[in-house]
């Protein structure tokens, strides 16, 4: 029988985990809530980079290793991909397809922090949706900008900057809300593809507000991948 060690802390990665028995390991970084209700062992923390990982793996006796990540957890997917060779057993990837524009969109993809910043200059009220990685920023907010950081976990920001803690499914309406109240201008956002997390871009896209998209890392090859969890939980049965 494979002896599936699963890297997750997505939505679909849980999906996945609910399939797996005892003798099956679910990871996590350690970032979110850790599910107390799984049939199969749970694992929280790192590895010590892709060695730690193919270690890891065997001493467990792993058999197939199964990345479903954050499509924007690049590092952590190089590692899986390199411990897959290393040790020689397939690794498996959930590739979640990316949003795509539709008409009224407003989308500027910029690819890193610095392009950010310069798209960012023009505007007053930004909402980041970014995760927690605006906050090593907070020195860098410019006079004439207040802004919104939407997290998982609530923690301080400072003078012009309101972290709000909140996890997702967001609601279309409980967005609308959020984007008046707040009178946001500017939209910053991964492309996670999430349906959790889409319903910010239809507000953007009703109130004719620009998108600062930030660009999907490339994610290392692996020996097969899969664009829903439905055809990855089937490969898994056969």
């Amino acid at each position: 029988m494979k002896r599936v060690l699963l890297l997750g802390g997505v939505t679909e990665a849980l999906v996945i985990a609910r399939t797996l028995g005892p003798g099956h390991i679910y990871s996590l970084a350690g970032i979110g809530r850790v599910p107390t209700d799984l049939d199969c062992q749970v694992r929280v923390g790192g590895y010590g980079g892709a060695e730690g990982l193919a270690a890891f793996i065997r001493t467990e006796g792993i058999s197939l290793l199964i990345d479903a990540t954050h499509p924007y957890a690049a590092q952590i997917s190089h590692n899986a991909a390199t411990a897959s060779r290393i040790t020689g057993i397939p690794c498996w990837a959930l590739r979640r397809p990316a949003w795509e524009s539709q008409p009224g969109d407003d989308w500027r993809e910029v690819a890193d922090w610095a392009q950010l910043m310069q798209a960012l200059a023009a505007f007053k009220r930004p909402l980041f949706t970014l995760g927690r990685e605006p906050l090593q920023h907070l020195h860098e907010i410019p006079a004439h900008q207040f802004w919104t950081l939407r997290a998982l976990e609530s923690v301080p920001g400072n003078e012009r900057c309101e972290v709000i803690g909140a996890r997702g499914p967001f609601h279309l309406d409980d967005e609308r809300v959020l984007f008046e109240r707040r009178q946001i201008d500017v939209l910053v956002s991964k492309n996670s593809g999430s349906s959790a997390t889409e319903p910010k871009l239809q507000v953007a896209r009703e109130r004719g507000i620009p998108v600062l998209i930030l660009k999907r890392p490339a994610l290392a090859p692996v020996t097969r991948s899969f664009d829903s969890t439905q055809a990855l939980l089937q490969a898994l049965a056969l």
